[in-house]
């Protein structure tokens, strides 16, 4: 296989419709539609709304990647898809759209895992992972700890939330606040003209019997809820600065601490930290400062890259180009509970073996 090749990921796990294209670890194209501004009315993502919103951005998206990057879609070496987790009907938009285009394209396909895409998107910052590679992973959906020393071929989770994600925390916190949808923006930006030391908000899973990388934010939420609706009941003022700031830092807190710990005891010399809460800045300054510390380089992407993405997808697929990997077949599925464990979905049969597609058909579907 090339030393460069040229992929183009498709990310439809939830309310994003992103399509990424790089050569080797050079991002080309980052073309993102959001269907977010649909769902704040609902507090939430709705999966059928999610669902219709990516069957609509699908083509025109990938044409925008196309032109952005300057090649034709004939030129790829690959096409890449999110074959999970996430929502199953946002995921099969998705998985289609990557099928119909490696059908017509005569291209491989690659079926690969969101989290581990995540892990790999830093790739296109900060030049190839260290292997090992230590990956914190915090979204609304996710709060994963997971070491890979093969992020192709090799994931293996070191811990996880048994409850709420990081994310979903601060959507919900932000909820009982009034403050809309998505809530982690909105949260960062006034805990930063509030105090983090205001209020004692409890740490989950941090006592000495606790599981050592596993994460629970359900008690926190709680007691940031009842602490203001003690607030409210007592007819006095809530102070939304000193609250998000303090929930906030209870939040980073044991993330951080947590994903120092694991670099540590496995004795990994680099953090990777990524998804949507990486966005977070005070996230990132209490990792920078603890990592330093420890002795720890900290590889965080830029925010863009840190939401869910049509890069990252792509970043892992010409890894997986790159290092050989087995296609998958075009009758791939998608699979809301794809195990980190699984990189990607290697199909059964040749990684090129596209003899059935006629040529008709191929000038037919991709002029």
């Amino acid at each position: 296989m090339a030393d460069e090749p040229l992929v183009l990921g498709i990310e439809t796990s939830c309310d994003e419709t992103g399509v990424g294209i790089v050569r080797g670890t050079t991002l080309l194209a980052d073309a993102v539609a959001s269907s977010v501004d649909t769902h704040a009315r609902f507090g939430g993502v709705v999966p059928e709304i999610a669902s219709r919103a990516h069957l609509e951005a699908m083509v025109p998206t990938i044409e925008r990647a196309l032109k952005t990057a300057g090649i034709s879609a004939r030129d790829l070496d690959g096409i890449a898809v999110t074959a999970g987790p996430g929502l199953a009907g946002a995921l099969l938009v998705g998985v289609s759209a990557a099928k119909a285009y490696a059908y017509a394209l005569n291209k491989p396909l690659y079926g690969v895992n969101h989290l581990a895409s995540h892990i790999c998107v830093d790739q296109l910052e900060h030049g190839p992972l260290p292997e090992p590679t230590m990956a914190l992973l915090v979204s609304g959906g996710h709060s994963s700890l997971l070491l890979a020393p093969d992020i192709t071929a090799d994931v293996r989770p070191m811990g996880a939330t048994i409850d709420d994600a990081a994310g979903e925390a601060f959507d919900k916190i932000a909820r009982v606040l009034d403050l809309g949808f998505p809530g982690g923006p909105v949260i960062d930006r006034l805990a930063k003209e509030g105090d983090p030391t205001a209020i004692a908000f409890p740490r989950g899973l941090s006592g000495s019997r606790d599981p050592a990388y596993d994460f629970s934010f359900s008690g926190l939420k709680t007691a940031v809820a009842r602490w203001i609706e003690a607030k409210r009941n007592a007819g006095e003022e809530v102070p939304v600065r000193d609250v998000a700031a303090s929930f906030q830092e209870a939040v980073v807190d044991v993330l951080t601490r947590k994903a120092v710990r694991a670099c540590k005891d496995e004795g990994v010399d680099h953090l990777m930290i990524g998804g949507g809460v990486a966005a977070n800045s005070r996230l990132r300054a209490l990792a920078q400062e603890r990592c330093e510390k420890a002795g720890i380089r900290l590889r965080v992407p830029r925010p863009g890259l840190c939401t869910d993405n049509g890069a990252m997808v792509a970043a892992l697929g010409a890894e997986m180009v790159a290092r050989n990997r087995p296609a998958s077949d075009l009758d791939l599925s998608a699979d809301s509970s794809l195990p980190v464990t699984d990189p990607h979905v290697p199909g059964a049969g040749h990684a090129h073996d596209h003899d059935h597609v006629h040529e008709v058909s191929k000038e037919n579907l991709y002029p």
